[in-house]
């Protein structure tokens, strides 16, 4: 007779978190859920007519949507739902500069339209401590949103690409160096403009990437790090 662990032991494990595929086509299907399982997160399919229903009864960890106007209502249901307003949410669009379009939301990471494997297997590797609630080992939150960065005397703008309560990296035209003064203003989901004094961190200026550490002395920093405990549910 065998021990009574033995069929535990061989128990396929459960999936630890629950993602919602939106509205998409096959294609876009089959390379999200292999993606995502990689991680143990297991994919839901949901058409735009049965989504909103869906996010107001289960509980899941995030959603993939195209972003259109046909994404709206979704959004917006996600983002005043009881259990699932902290939900990641996924967009597929062609640019970032879409996305935007869509910051009141909170996106908080974009993968290419089309959808392909080496792209989405890289936006789930990057978010996917955060779809799994591994909160300690994910202090920097994804999200894209627009910014204005004054720059020794001029305004440019720009878009955060991750936020933490000590800084944030941001897409930019702007010529930036290691060390140099900065101030960005910006707005987070459900908060008021923020103006942050910083310095420049590092710089990518092959993919118009950099980093800010803010001000330790910069009052502001508090009120990030609040909104990021309360996106995570910390307290």
């Amino acid at each position: 007779m065998a021990p009574a662990n033995a069929t535990q032991s061989s128990a396929t494990p459960k999936a630890q978190a629950r993602v919602a595929l939106i509205g998409l086509d096959i294609a876009a299907k089959t390379i999200l859920r292999e993606g995502f399982r990689q991680f143990s997160i297991e994919c839901l399919m949901f058409e735009y007519e049965d989504a909103q229903e869906q996010i107001s009864r289960q509980k899941m960890e995030a959603c993939v949507v195209r972003l259109d106007q046909s994404a709206m209502p979704i959004l917006s249901a996600v983002r005043t739902s009881r259990s699932n307003n902290r939900m990641v949410v996924y967009g597929i669009c062609a640019t970032a500069q879409e996305a935007l379009r869509f910051s009141q939301f909170g996106i908080n990471a974009v993968f290419n339209d089309p959808v392909d494997r080496q792209n989405a297997l890289k936006v789930i590797r990057a978010t996917h401590l955060l779809v799994l609630h591994e909160l300690r080992r994910y202090v920097r939150i994804p999200i894209l949103s627009p910014l204005q960065l004054r720059v020794d005397g001029e305004t440019i703008g720009g878009s955060i690409h991750e936020i933490s309560g000590g800084g944030m990296s941001l897409q930019t035209k702007a010529t930036l160096a290691t060390g140099q003064p900065v101030e960005v203003s910006f707005r987070l989901p459900n908060m008021q403009e923020l103006s942050l004094k910083a310095a420049v961190a590092w710089v990518r200026p092959d993919v118009k990437l950099a980093g800010l550490r803010f001000d330790p002395q910069e009052p502001n920093r508090f009120r990030v790090k609040n909104w990021i405990d309360q996106y995570l549910d910390i307290g």
